[in-house]
């Protein structure tokens, strides 16, 4: 995930699997409602092009951009507080979802074994979203994350440790004027490499925190700051080779969900593959 040190061009399938579920004694605000009990299964297909420009910035700098275009397919089912009382309700919808762009990834080679990363990405809000829909492919806001990485890999060792640090600075919903808190998180990788047919392949853990360090607000936070929290643990492999001149990775990991407040909870299973061309 860091930025290529010389001028290439990369192109990343990302499949992410999510299913997840809230307590029934815990109210959650979705897209204008106060629902219980809300059950979410979903898929999410995402396509990355990355261009590593032929940009001199100085010795041991790399300069990169990079836009991901998101199909999503899902369902999420809850009771819902009406006017006549708690209804069940479910929903399901499928197509694109909120683009991400980054138009700005710095990357500092300190030396072979240890890099530094800075990138900020912008979240566009050019998802579906209907006010009283459970299911929706976007968020209908705009969200700003600047984000630092420090990345060792060792040339001899093979030893892989990665840890991401930042921050989501979330815009208001104008359909709700509910406005989502500023989010911290940090996502952090342990794994060992090592030789395997032809290839290196790849064994370890991945982690992440999330805690929203600022309140939700507007007319339509009914339910108050709402900030929410988890911890995401769990496995990860992966393989590098080569076809050809081209390199290929992939990796897959699978996070499951704990410690967490005012967020369904659940599994995520998430699969990338890369083509460096």
């Amino acid at each position: 995930d860091g930025v290529p040190p010389t001028e290439t061009f990369l192109v990343r399938l990302n499949v992410v699997s999510y299913e997840g579920s809230a307590s029934r004694s815990q109210p959650l605000p979705i897209a204008g409602l106060s629902t219980l009990g809300a059950e979410a299964d979903s898929w999410a297909y995402g396509l990355t092009l990355l261009w590593r420009p032929a940009l001199d910035l100085g010795e041991g700098w790399s300069y990169a951009m990079s836009a991901t275009i998101p199909y999503v397919t899902l369902k999420v089912t809850a009771d819902v507080a009406t006017g006549l009382g708690t209804v069940h309700r479910s929903s399901s919808v499928s197509g694109l979802g909120d683009l991400v762009l980054m138009p700005l990834m710095l990357n500092y080679n300190v030396n072979p074994d240890f890099n530094v990363n800075f990138r900020v990405a912008a979240y566009a809000p050019t998802g579906s979203y209907e006010v009283g829909r459970l299911a929706n492919t976007g968020k209908n806001f705009w969200t700003f994350e600047p984000t630092v990485g420090l990345m060792y890999f060792g040339q001899k060792n093979g030893i892989e440790a990665s840890l991401f640090s930042g921050i989501d600075f979330n815009q208001e919903n104008p359909d709700t004027n509910y406005k989502s808190g500023n989010q911290f998180h940090l996502d952090g990788t342990f794994a060992q490499h090592f030789p395997l047919a032809g290839g290196l392949a790849g064994v370890g853990l991945s982690g992440y925190y999330y805690q929203q360090v600022t309140g939700d607000s507007g007319t339509g936070a009914t339910l108050g700051d709402f900030k929410g929290k988890t911890v995401g643990i769990g496995p990860v492999i992966s393989y590098t080779s080569k076809v050809g001149r081209n390199d290929v990775v992939a990796e897959l990991k699978w996070l499951h969900e704990v410690d967490t407040r005012n967020r369904l909870s659940g599994d995520t299973v998430f699969l990338k593959a890369v083509l460096k061309f």
